[in-house]
């Protein structure tokens, strides 16, 4: 087993709002997809890397409470600031870490706290 993580998901309450949020913080394109209990809008990966995506649902409640997640960045500093002027807020950091790289935690558009990581 490489890696112990094969899936995430994000929950939010406005996937037009969400999806617009983290294109424009990660300078990505997400991709939407239906399943039967949610609408998903999925992040770039290749297998075999875990994949994951924004979900929006019945079941799925965003907030602070739960697991962090990290996401990769190659511009901690300028996806904290694009974060924020995109209604996110920054909530930890950016902290430069000896060996791993920089981290900071965000709050995002939909109130999730969410991890950034950009590798050395």
């Amino acid at each position: 087993m490489n890696n112990i993580m094969s899936w995430f998901e994000i929950p939010v309450r406005d996937m037009a709002r969400a999806t617009a949020f983290y294109e424009g913080m990660l300078g990505i394109t997400l991709r939407p997809e239906e399943m039967p209990d949610a609408g998903l809008a999925v992040f770039p990966y290749q297998e075999p890397a875990p994949g994951g995506a924004l979900t929006q649902g019945q079941d799925f409640t965003p907030g602070t409470d739960g697991p962090v997640i990290y996401l990769v960045t190659d511009d901690i500093e300028g996806a904290v600031a694009r974060a924020c002027r995109q209604g996110g807020r920054c909530c930890f950091g950016p902290l430069a870490l000896e060996g791993i790289g920089t981290i900071a935690r965000i709050i995002d558009s939909e109130g999730n706290r969410i991890g950034l990581h950009q590798a050395l």
